[in-house]
C-alpha cells in the first residue's frame, strides 16, 4: 500500500449524487464527506500494510465504508453492494459513477490487519483528533460511564455439551492436519459416530445417571487423545494445533484421574472445585468469551463499558443522550469518547482508571466522571482524584450497622473522632479505652473500643448496642478514607446530589442507541481483540450518526409515545 490523498469527488458523480440527495434528507455518508474531508488518511495504517507488491484499496477508504457499514448495520457482503450502487458511498469515497467496488471479502482482510496490528482503536482516534481540532470535544468537561452485557458469537453450552464439543473440534482439527496419524491413534469409526456430529444436533440422555456415564466417557476419549498426541512418536508440532491446546486446558478445568486399586479412574469435578470465572473456557471455539451472570440467568458473554461526554446544557437529557437544541449555535452534541471490551468478570470498578488511561491519552480527560459502578470504593474515589484529579460522581456502600439500617439508635456519625487523639466520644460523651489497627477483609481498618464497665450501665444502651457483656466497638477505615467516605454519604443522600447523579442515566439512551442502530448487544466475531474492534467502528459509527443530526439542526427522535398515552396526558392536562 502507498499512502495517497483521497480522489476528489468526480464532476459527475457529484452531480448525480447531489440530485438524489434533494429529494430527501441528506445522506450521512456525503455528509461526513462534506464537513470531515479526509477523515481517515491512507498514512495512518500504513504499518499494517507492505510496501511492496499490489496495490490494494485504499486503507482509509476501507474504514470509511466499515464504520458507515456499523451506521446501517449491514453485512460485509451487504455494505459492497451499497459501494457499488449507492451514489452517496459514490460521492463520500470519491468514486466514478462506473466503478465496481470491490470485493467482500476485503473488509474482513481489513479488520484482520487492524486486529493484527494492534489497532483497534485507530478509527477513533483519528474522529477524536478531528473534533478536537474544530472544538466539538475537550478536556475538562462531564464524562459518564456504564456498561452493558454483549452475547458472544458462540453457542451457550452446559458442562457436558462443552465437554463433548471440545473434543469434537479438536478431532476434527487433528483430522484436517494429520489424517494418516489420526487413523492409527483413535477407533475413527467407532468415534465418527460419537463426534461426528455437532453436540447441539441431537439431544442428550434425560436421565441424570445416563449424562454423567455420557460426561465420563467423553473424559476417557479426551485424556485417550491426550496421551496420543504427547507420546514420544507423535510429531510435536500436533500438540501445538489451537484446538488441541483448547482440549487440554478444557479438561484439566473440568475432569482429574484418581488413582485406584484398579488403575487410573476419570472423574468430573464437582462444581465447587472449577476455576473461577475469569479462567474457566466457556466454548471451544473463542476462547476469551466467560461466563457471566445477568439478572439469575447464565451468558456466555464479554462487558462493554461506554464512556460519552455529558457537559451541562439547558436541557434535559434525551434518552440517546443527544442535546435538543442542535445545530451550530447549539451546544455540541454528546459523543463517545472511549470504548472498553472485557471479558463477563470484569466489574466496572475495575475498568475506571484503565478508561482514564485512556482518556488521558486522547487528551480528553474530563473533570466530573459519573460512574454506575454498582457502589464504588472509596479508595477508588480517593485515587482518582490523586491520580488523575478527576472528580468521581458515583455512589458509595452506604452504613451497614444495625443502627443505620434500622433508622434508630446511634450509628457512627453518632461518635465524635478525635484522630489526633486516637479516641472516640460517645453521644453521651464518654471516650473509647481502645484505638488499634487492624486488617479486615485484606483492607487496613481502625477498631475503636468502648470499655464495658462504661457501656453496662448506661441507660442507653440498647439504642446502642446489641452486645448483652461487651461495649460498643466501631470499625473504621484510614483518616483520609474515612473522611471523604464520609463526605459522600451525606452528599448521597441530599436531594440536589442525587438530581445532578441523574446526569449518568442518560448513558443508557446511549446502550439502547448502540443495540437498536448497530446491533451491539451480540458481538458478530470471535475473539476479544475482533470484538472490540466490533464495539469501536460502532462507537464511531454511532458519533456521526450524532454529528450528522447536530450539522442538520435536527434531534436525534426520542422514546416513542402510545396513542394511549398521548391521550392519557391530554387527559391529565
Amino acid at each position: 500500500m502507498q499512502p495517497r490523498p483521497w480522489p476528489k469527488v468526480p464532476e459527475l458523480t457529484a452531480q448525480v449524487a447531489r440530485a438524489v440527495a434533494a429529494r430527501g434528507p441528506y445522506p450521512l455518508a456525503m455528509r461526513v464527506r462534506d464537513e470531515l474531508g479526509e477523515l481517515f488518511a491512507d498514512a495512518e495504517f500504513a504499518e499494517a500494510f507492505e510496501a511492496r507488491g499490489r496495490p490494494g484499496w485504499s486503507p482509509g477508504q476501507l474504514a470509511l465504508v466499515t464504520v458507515l457499514q456499523f451506521a446501517e448495520n449491514l453485512t460485509d457482503r451487504a455494505a459492497v453492494h451499497r459501494v457499488r450502487y449507492g451514489m452517496d458511498l459514490k460521492y463520500a469515497l470519491g468514486l466514478e459513477l462506473d466503478d465496481p467496488g470491490f470485493d467482500a471479502s476485503v473488509l474482513s482482510e481489513f479488520r484482520t490487519r487492524l486486529v493484527k496490528h494492534g489497532m483497534e482503536e485507530k478509527v477513533l482516534d483519528l474522529l477524536l483528533t478531528a473534533l478536537k481540532d474544530r472544538g466539538l470535544v475537550k478536556a475538562g468537561g462531564r464524562q459518564r460511564t456504564d456498561s452493558t452485557r454483549v452475547l458472544a458469537a458462540v453457542r451457550d453450552l452446559n458442562r457436558l455439551e462443552l465437554a463433548g464439543e471440545t473434543l469434537r473440534a479438536a478431532l476434527e482439527a487433528l483430522a484436517c492436519a494429520a489424517p494418516d496419524w489420526l487413523t492409527q491413534a483413535v477407533p475413527v469409526r467407532e468415534w465418527a459416530e460419537r463426534y461426528g456430529p455437532r453436540i447441539h444436533s441431537w439431544h442428550p440422555p434425560a436421565s441424570t445417571s445416563k449424562r454423567e456415564e455420557m460426561a465420563l466417557v467423553y473424559g476417557r476419549d479426551g485424556f485417550a487423545l491426550l496421551e496420543a498426541v504427547h507420546a514420544p512418536d507423535t510429531p510435536a508440532w500436533l500438540r501445538e494445533l489451537p484446538a488441541v491446546q483448547v482440549l487440554r486446558t478444557i479438561w484439566v478445568q473440568n475432569y482429574h484421574r484418581a488413582v485406584t486399586e484398579a488403575g487410573a479412574e476419570v472423574k468430573r469435578r464437582e462444581s465447587k472445585n472449577l476455576p473461577p470465572g475469569r479462567l474457566r473456557l466457556a466454548s471451544p471455539y473463542d476462547t476469551d468469551a466467560r461466563y457471566g451472570l445477568k439478572q439469575g440467568s447464565w451468558w456466555t458473554r464479554y462487558k462493554i463499558h461506554i464512556s460519552e461526554s455529558c457537559d451541562e446544557t439547558d436541557d434535559q437529557d434525551a434518552p440517546t443522550g443527544q442535546a435538543t437544541i442542535p445545530g451550530a449555535d447549539g451546544p455540541p452534541p454528546r459523543l463517545i469518547t472511549s470504548i472498553a471490551t472485557t471479558d463477563a468478570t470484569v466489574t466496572d470498578a475495575e475498568m475506571t482508571e484503565p478508561v482514564h488511561h485512556m482518556l488521558a491519552g486522547r487528551g480528553l480527560l474530563s473533570a466530573e466522571h459519573f460512574l454506575d459502578s454498582g457502589y464504588a470504593s472509596v479508595e477508588l474515589i480517593v485515587g482518582m482524584k490523586k491520580n488523575f484529579g478527576v472528580t468521581l460522581v458515583t455512589p458509595v456502600l452506604l452504613n451497614s450497622s444495625p443502627q443505620a439500617r434500622a433508622g434508630a439508635g446511634f450509628d457512627r456519625t453518632a461518635f465524635t473522632i478525635d484522630w489526633e487523639k486516637r479516641q472516640a466520644t460517645c453521644p453521651r460523651g464518654e471516650t473509647s479505652t481502645w484505638w488499634s489497627p487492624a486488617t479486615q477483609r485484606g483492607t487496613k481498618a481502625i477498631v475503636i473500643k468502648f470499655d464495658k464497665e462504661t457501656c453496662r450501665p448506661c441507660p442507653v444502651r440498647d439504642q446502642c448496642t446489641r452486645s448483652k457483656t461487651g461495649g460498643r466497638t466501631l470499625s473504621l477505615q484510614p483518616r483520609e478514607l474515612q473522611e471523604v467516605l464520609d463526605h459522600a454519604r451525606l452528599q448521597q443522600s441530599d436531594e440536589q446530589w442525587r438530581a445532578k447523579y441523574g446526569t449518568r442515566a442518560g448513558v443508557e439512551g446511549t446502550i439502547h442507541q448502540a443495540v437498536a442502530v448497530t446491533g451491539m448487544r451480540r458481538a458478530r466475531y470471535l475473539g476479544l481483540q475482533k470484538t472490540h474492534l466490533e464495539h469501536v467502528l460502532s462507537a464511531v459509527a454511532l458519533n456521526l450518526i450524532r454529528l450528522d443530526a447536530w450539522w442538520n439542526g435536527h434531534p436525534l427522535d426520542r422514546t416513542r409515545v402510545s396513542h394511549l398515552a398521548r391521550l392519557d396526558l391530554s387527559l391529565a392536562a
